[in-house]
């Protein structure tokens, strides 16, 4: 058990490594491309990317976390046999897709662009992104088994060479595309995008004919129909959430320049505050969120291989820790933005963001809750809940899109983002308490850390606007956040949300 938790730990600590990494060169890519091509031709950018995440989502995201759950029983009971076999199965299922998927795409990808995503420029880059399909579904379900193994610096590299690869292409093509216009400029983006995806799975095959070479040799216990039909129950009710997410959100990139344009804005206009909320801000808000995601996924081979071996009592104290943990990131993260939204918005973009930050900083301790809780109800088995949640939180946020966005703008959109959030937090709470011991501990999950937070922001909002400003742009914002992050950690310890027992645990200092 103490093994497990150490294994847990060291497995989130490296994905997030990891995360930090990838994002801190994704906002250096971001800012230089929002730089290069203005907040239109991030709009343009942000058009393309449901179609890649609908691609992920039809050929390998269900398939990918379940691979991960399934190995991580199969190795509980050392049954090494049944894990290749399921590799394997997953393989197969996964590059068939991926390959029909790049097919379609490429031969239909004029009228997906002009009839679909409401905007032709984005053909060229349609195109070139198809190629992508087959490295991304294969390198996704290598990195699943890597995950189920609870060997997480395969999967943590892989993302570090993806975005690494990513950053080069732009750089390199830069100077030739991007004068020619929005559309190339667009493709360079997306090559950028193949050759990552390529090089990751070259990368995650190496290490799995190593690592394959030194397995013990067992003959499998499952027959091939029996590793797909258990890969595919398990999946579907996965794949189905992913992809109506997918798709959704895709209509919702669509719908939002069309109904802003109701609002009384120009089509270029339109395009340009889509691409500051969705290009800009967006990724912005998400990056304190390296850790939860890493200990999302994280939680899915750990929860189901405790599951496996009986250990209830370890997926309530997982769970609950995990919550804890959450609930004190998702707090700090959203007071930052709170507290300082133009400043951020101007030092990172030079462009004023301020109220799109306040806004979706408000909405931090909804958002990164929900990242966990994901990784919990994974681990659990909950997918066919997961993906009712999923279904109701888009149909929110596209009823808000459509009827609203006309009349009150892009606060509309983002306040409907917030209705869905705070309705699915709730019955993914009650999920949890209905399936396990886990009991809600509202208190301490959400009253503690807004307490903590608003004390902390009070705090060095007044400080930074009658002292801490006069230090200059640049190191008052870094001072202001040193402090804001230090009188935050205080209040969380001095109100017990987490203690010194606590923090001893999460590094593995005692058993």
């Amino acid at each position: 058990m103490a093994y497990s938790k150490k294994v847990l730990i060291t497995g989130a600590l490296t994905l997030t490594v990891a995360n930090v990494i990838t994002r801190l060169i994704g906002f250096a890519y971001r800012i230089f491309m929002a730089g290069a091509i203005g907040a239109e031709g991030m709009g343009l950018f942000q058009l393309i990317m449901p179609i890649y995440s609908l691609a992920w989502a039809i050929s390998c995201s269900g398939i990918t976390t379940t691979l991960s759950r399934l190995v991580a029983a199969e190795q509980a009971k050392g049954e090494y046999g049944n894990m290749r076999r399921l590799l394997r199965q997953s393989l197969l299922l996964t590059t068939g897709i991926s390959a029909a998927l790049t097919l379609g795409l490429f031969i239909f990808a004029e009228p997906i662009a002009a009839g679909i995503m409401n905007d032709g420029r984005i053909t060229l880059s349609l195109r070139i992104l198809s190629v992508s399909f087959v490295f991304m579904a294969a390198g996704s379900c290598i990195r699943g088994y890597f995950l189920g193994l609870q060997k997480a610096v395969i999967p943590a590299v892989s993302q570090v060479i993806e975005q690494l690869a990513r950053m080069t292409i732009i750089l390199m093509l830069a100077g030739t595309f991007i004068p020619r216009g929005l559309e190339y400029a667009a493709a360079a983006a997306v090559i950028g995008i193949v050759v990552g995806e390529g090089l990751s799975f070259v990368y995650v095959y190496i290490s799995y004919k190593r690592y394959k070479a030194k397995m013990p040799k067992k003959v499998p216990l499952m027959t091939q129909n029996q590793a797909l039909f258990a890969i595919m129950a398990m999946a579907a009710p996965l794949t189905l959430n992913r992809i109506s997410s997918s798709f959704l959100s895709a209509v919702e990139n669509v719908l939002i320049p069309q109904r802003l344009q109701l609002w009384g804005y120009s089509a270029e206009d339109a395009m340009a505050v889509f691409g500051r909320v969705t290009g800009m801000a967006m990724p912005l808000i998400f990056f304190p969120s390296a850790l939860l995601v890493a200990l999302s996924v994280s939680l899915v081979p750990s929860i189901s291989e405790a599951l496996a071996m009986g250990q209830y009592r370890r997926v309530n104290s997982t769970i609950s820790k995990s919550i804890v943990l959450t609930s004190v990131i998702a707090f700090g993260a959203g007071l930052i933005f709170v507290v300082f939204p133009y400043e951020i918005g101007q030092l990172v973009y030079n462009q004023d963001l301020g109220a799109y930050l306040l806004v979706l900083g408000l909405m931090c301790p909804f958002w990164y809750l929900n990242i966990t809780f994901s990784g919990v109800l994974n681990g659990l088995g909950e997918q066919v809940f997961i993906f009712r949640n999923s279904l109701l939180a888009s149909a929110i946020n596209i009823a808000f899109t459509f009827f609203l966005v006309p009349y009150y703008g892009v606060w509309a959109f983002l306040v409907g983002w917030l209705v869905g959030l705070v309705i699915i937090t709730v019955f993914d709470i009650a999920r949890i308490k209905k399936v396990t011991d886990v009991r809600p501990q509202i208190f301490r999950w959400l009253v503690k850390p807004g307490i903590a937070a608003l004390a902390a922001g009070l705090v060095v909002n007044y400080l930074h606007n009658n002292y801490i400003s006069a230090l200059g742009e640049l190191w008052g914002i870094v001072v202001s956040l040193g402090l804001l992050m230090g009188l935050y950690g205080a209040a969380v310890m001095l109100l017990g949300i987490i203690t010194i027992n606590d923090i001893k645990q999460m590094l593995a200092f005692r058993k």
